[in-house]
């Protein structure tokens, strides 16, 4: 199915320091929100502590709520409406370790019922205990970080026949990552380095497709994690399998563009790189519009209809779905002419010394 009349040239590549700039301003932003609210909003599945989900008659007030629980020292909680307008559901989130939540649910609807009347319904008491949080922060982080290196390997392998010198990154990489662990450096401290030396050896080994495919990546899952700063949405474990998600799919859009670059080389050898990569965007186009299109009905539907259960879920996936096609033609298809560009001038350099 073509929306896309043939023929067309649109110059995606002539706008990329437009669509740099604007991926430096999001970047930037996503660092300073997250600086400013002292790191990710972690749901509980990750921090640790209890969730007590909570229905009333009328609405209340998150200070009402907390001034009710006062007797029971919890007027220190985190209280966030849930749920429809008109549903009067709240998140009673406490993170003091110490609390235990055998028993909490009744003394919680003692207390409201004392101060609101009846009509208090306790729908869910949820607890996860400080090591066990972190215990799945680290995994998923290492789950991140693990898919974005192996989709690098997979890369350099699918489009420049390089399995040999794929394999010896993740050796390396695996190698540095351990080395450091020794030293007693934290997950994030790990993740960094590993990223960096990932970015280092595509460098070093010149595998073009990958840089522009990781660097793709990694600005998705940012801005991604940027949008959730910015609303101040909890990162929970399914908000984990949504970036995940967006990863995949980003790179299934990437890899679509590469292969038609690669396909094109061959066919417009008088071409220069730079209208070889505009037109194989170009000719993609028509996919990319339809998929992402596609997705976004369904996601779209599935936030507004889908419930609460999955509602940021949804958010997370529509942002990424938007964000990943973006990515696409505008961050992993121009990293590639830089490299090319790159590498020719290298070239041209090592000629002039001779």
């Amino acid at each position: 199915m073509e929306i896309i009349r043939p023929g067309i040239n649109i110059d995606f590549i002539g706008k990329r320091t437009m669509a740099f700039a604007l991926s430096g301003i999001l970047i930037l932003a996503t660092f300073v929100l997250l600086i400013l609210r002292g790191g990710p909003n972690y749901g509980v599945d990750f921090t640790g502590g209890v969730v007590i989900q909570i229905k009333l008659e009328q609405k209340k007030s998150p200070s009402e709520i907390r001034e009710a629980l006062a007797p029971i020292r919890l007027s220190d909680s985190i209280i966030q409406e849930f749920g429809e307008r008109d549903a009067h559901e709240y998140l009673i989130r406490i993170t003091n370790p110490e609390v235990q939540a055998a028993g909490l649910g009744g003394k919680v609807q003692e207390v409201l019922s004392a101060a609101f009347g009846k009509g208090v319904d306790i729908r869910q008491v949820e607890m996860v205990g400080p090591q066990v949080g972190k215990d799945l922060r680290q995994k998923a982080l290492l789950a991140i970080f693990y898919s974005i290196l192996l989709i690098a390997v997979y890369i350099s392998g699918r489009f420049e026949l390089k399995w040999l010198m794929s394999i010896v990154m993740a050796l390396v990489l695996a190698s540095a990552v351990y080395f450091s662990s020794l030293f007693g450096a934290g997950v994030t401290v790990l993740i960094l380095i590993a990223l960096l030396v990932t970015v280092g050896l595509c460098w070093f080994l010149n595998l073009k497709y990958a840089m522009g495919a990781i660097v793709a990546l990694i600005h998705d899952v940012i801005i991604t994690v940027g949008a959730f700063a910015l609303m101040n949405k909890e990162i929970s474990l399914p908000i984990v399998a949504a970036l995940l998600t967006i990863a995949g799919y980003s790179l299934n859009d990437t890899i679509v563009v590469f292969d038609r670059i690669r396909e094109n080389i061959g066919r417009y050898r008088r071409k220069g790189f730079e209208d070889v990569i505009n037109t194989s965007i170009n000719e993609t186009l028509s996919r990319t519009i339809l998929t992402g299109t596609t997705t976004l009905v369904v996601l779209v539907a599935l936030f507004f209809l889908g419930g609460t259960v999955i509602h940021d879920f949804a958010f997370a996936l529509i942002v990424g779905i938007i964000v990943g096609t973006y990515s696409s033609i505008y961050v992993a298809s121009p990293v590639l002419l830089f490299w090319e560009a790159r590498s020719s001038n290298t070239g041209k350099g090592k000629k002039n010394a001779r």
